[in-house]
């Protein structure tokens, strides 16, 4: 005889999950809250994500690696791809109070796992990585195509990139009104301009 079947999406879950790990972080979600969060019951949820908590917050950067491979994916297919890089940046100045209260995510993690799961760590700083070189690729793209005067490094202002949403998404918590933001946006955007 089975067991119960299975009543929810995985995906499902992991997505409900990721809500709660990006406002609390790893370490204070507590499996109640887990449980709440994806409406799973503690047996679904161990049958689901075997290794518990720490797969399940695995799965979900997993998802936001994928919504960085679909960013890349959109930035590939543009003309001049560091105006979408710069789009992205100041897009942050308009995220409601709850999207600046949270941060990204991944720089978040890289934060909080530093001394805590090495794996974790690792495929958060992967992500980050990736990014910089999406990012490096796009200026050099920019500087060959005279779009970009600054001429520094194209790996150097890749690195910048990092360091300025690094930065951004501490300042968006102290300063969450989008004029204030987007003043600074376009003040350290203008290093690629």
């Amino acid at each position: 005889m089975k067991g119960r079947p299975i009543l929810f999406e995985s995906e499902n879950a992991v997505e409900s999950a990721q809500g709660l790990f990006w406002e609390k972080g790893y370490t204070a979600s507590s499996l109640s809250d887990l449980l709440t969060a994806t409406g799973m019951g503690s047996g679904s949820f161990y049958n689901t994500f075997k290794g518990g908590k720490k797969e399940l917050f695995k799965k979900a950067l997993l998802q936001r690696r994928a919504a960085f491979n679909k960013f890349k994916e959109e930035l590939d297919k543009q003309e001049s791809p560091i105006e979408l890089i710069k789009d992205f940046f100041r897009s942050t100045a308009t995220t409601d109070i709850s999207g600046h209260l949270k941060g990204c995510i991944i720089a978040n993690t890289i934060v909080e796992m530093t001394f805590l799961e090495q794996d974790l760590l690792e495929e958060a700083t992967a992500i980050m990585k990736d990014t910089e070189t999406m990012y490096t690729a796009a200026i050099k793209k920019g500087q060959e195509d005279g779009l970009i005067k600054n001429q520094t490094d194209p790996a150097i202002l890749g690195r910048y990139l990092i360091t300025f949403w690094a930065g951004l998404n501490v300042l968006r918590r102290i300063y969450p009104e989008p004029e204030i933001l987007l003043e600074q946006i376009e003040l350290q955007l203008k290093v690629i301009s």
